[in-house]
């Protein structure tokens, strides 16, 4: 049994929602980011946004995207920025290269739980909606700075071209 498999969990009690993340976590768990940020957008009485990575090990760049994506998508519901926690220095030096300083407020200290977190399910995607998230989630780190810019070009190019191909259009 793996057990550095990725989990996402989540929890809302009295205007704060609490989004972990735990384990190695990837582009499998995209549309369960991508559906949370969708629907954190709409969520009624939603005052702060905590992203809990203390137990991350590994957050590769399209759930990183996704992570954007949800600060993005309430930015305009909240007083504050949205914080993560963090205290894997790996973790924390990927996500201060990528620019989330610019969107997150960044902590250190201890969280304390109020509430049960829940296991998020896992949204299934087939290949395409696959390739499509991952396409999504590197033009938004792109858009975060310059050094993102440079870094995800040639990925997202390359997917770009392989879409083309797909819908018929090369």
């Amino acid at each position: 049994m793996i057990t550095n498999e990725g989990r996402v969990k989540a929890a809302f009690d009295s205007g704060v929602f609490v989004l972990k993340l735990c384990g190695d976590v990837r582009l499998t768990l995209c549309a369960t980011l991508d559906t949370q940020a969708q629907q954190l957008a709409r969520t009624p009485g939603l005052q702060s946004l905590i992203i809990d990575l203390r137990e991350a090990t590994n957050v590769d760049s399209t759930a990183l995207g996704f992570l954007a994506k949800v600060a993005m998508a309430v930015k305009d519901n909240l007083h504050y920025k949205p914080t993560i926690v963090v205290d894997n220095p790996d973790v924390q030096r990927m996500l201060e290269v990528m620019g989330f300083a610019q969107f997150f407020a960044m902590v250190k200290a201890p969280l304390t739980e109020t509430c049960e977190l829940c296991d998020l399910p896992e949204v299934p995607a087939d290949m395409e909606e696959m390739r499509k998230r991952i396409l999504e989630a590197h033009r938004i780190l792109m858009h975060m700075n310059e050094h993102n810019r440079e870094e995800f070009q040639p990925l997202v190019e390359m997917l770009e071209a392989q879409e083309a191909i797909h819908n018929g259009k090369a």
